[in-house]
């Protein structure tokens, strides 16, 4: 008898399209859509304001949100710190650091003196011709000078230190026919100044005295109606520190003092 001829069976393998590729697609999807969102995020900060880039800024360097200073995360300058006569200048040092992040701080710079006395810590807001922190005339603060002194206030406000207030005038009298004079200009501006302080947080009792001093402490004698003898000065005194005298508004040998 002939032999069988072999039996030949063919097996055909069907392969679908992910035999091929898998789902590799999908990451590749997946990470041209995350990197679409990254850039319409990154679009819409450059469009912000500075409020908003600071605020999300301050996010990735503090995601804990612990941070006091409005628009960032900064912690306020006195917290952690018992202010005395030797560490005085890190308060100074951080008041500069949550200046320099004020949006219109390059405006205002060489009109804000942050200077160590034998008091305790002086920061004045020295006017300009036209006014810049209290509009000309009048005890109103300007929109800078709210700003800065609001700031002033969320930095501050954790110290255990007495706070005083000053105004002070150039000696050119004040233009008024109802008896209205520049001590009354002087006290209403560091009033003025204290309320905005009171907003920030700063509690009543950490104010120790607002006083008015017209044109009697010139800070540049040699010009009685120079713009700069117009200022409002916030002082932060030494823990236990006596209120200052006459002539302490002076810097002293071998204090410090900054732009």
């Amino acid at each position: 008898m002939p032999e069988n001829p072999p039996i030949i069976i063919i097996r055909k393998k069907k392969a679908g399209h992910g035999g091929h590729h898998g789902g590799a697609w999908k990451v590749a999807y997946a990470d041209f859509v995350t990197a679409m969102m990254a850039l319409f995020i990154v679009l819409w900060l450059l469009s912000s304001d500075e409020k908003v880039k600071k605020a999300v800024g301050g996010y990735f360097q503090d995601p804990s949100g612990k941070g006091n200073l409005a628009g960032s995360t900064m912690a306020s300058a006195g917290e952690g710190i018992q202010v005395n006569q030797e560490n005085m200048s890190k308060l100074k040092e951080k008041l500069e650091q949550a200046m320099r992040e004020l949006p219109q701080f390059e405006q205002m710079k060489k009109n804000i003196e942050v200077t160590v006395t034998n008091e305790g810590l002086r920061i004045e807001l020295l006017e300009t011709e036209g006014g810049l922190f209290f509009e000309s005339g009048n005890a109103r603060p300007s929109l800078k000078g709210t700003e800065l002194i609001r700031m002033l206030g969320d930095q501050l406000r954790a110290l255990p230190n007495k706070i005083l207030v000053e105004g002070h005038t150039d000696a050119k009298p004040y233009p008024s026919d109802h008896g209205y004079t520049n001590w009354e200009l002087s006290a209403d501006r560091a009033n003025s100044a204290r309320r905005i302080l009171h907003e920030s947080g700063v509690p009543p009792t950490q104010i120790a005295q607002i006083r008015g001093f017209a044109d009697q402490r010139l800070r540049d004698p040699k010009d009685p109606e120079n713009a700069s003898n117009r200022r409002v000065t916030v002082l932060v005194q030494y823990l236990q520190s006596p209120l200052p005298g006459s002539e302490g508004h002076q810097p002293e040998k071998g204090e410090t003092k900054s732009h």
